[in-house]
């Protein structure tokens, strides 16, 4: 737990400084919020945040976490994140409880392009889920895929 702790850390604090650097407002997380370095709570809600491609690898390469494909079923069977979970964007207000029942798992999203994973993260943190993060679109994903 403080190992998954630390790198969820790690990587709010290097968005936070590449966002200032940017002059773009830091993005958090409800997930970084609710658990300090001292593992105490808080009820802050959870914010959009947008993580890079390499960060999302990181963390499905150290972490449980779920993928979550927002494309349409005929773009997921043209090609996928490997265990990725798909729940269509147009459907994420009406199946997102069964889909996704903990909403305290660190869901990582993604799209084609980055603009329905953007609006389907967005959705899920006003739904109450706390470690929501978006990865953009599969266009940026230098990785491997699976049909």
């Amino acid at each position: 737990m403080k190992k998954r702790i630390a790198i969820i850390a790690a990587i709010l604090s290097a968005l936070t400084i590449l966002s200032a650097c940017a002059g773009a407002p830091a993005m958090t997380t409800a997930a970084a919020a609710a658990t300090t370095a001292a593992g105490e709570s808080s009820t802050q809600k959870a914010e959009y945040i947008k993580i890079t491609p390499a960060d999302a690898k990181a963390l499905m390469d150290s972490e449980t976490v779920i993928v979550l494909d927002v494309r349409t079923q005929s773009e997921y069977d043209s090609g996928h994140i490997k265990n990725a979970v798909l729940l269509d964007s147009i459907d994420v207000s009406a199946k997102a409880a069964s889909v996704l029942p903990d909403k305290k798992a660190a869901i990582l999203v993604y799209c084609r392009s980055g603009n329905r994973s953007a609006a389907s993260s967005k959705l899920l943190i006003e739904m109450g889920y706390t470690k929501v993060m978006d990865f953009g679109g599969i266009i940026d994903w230098p990785y491997d895929i699976v049909k």
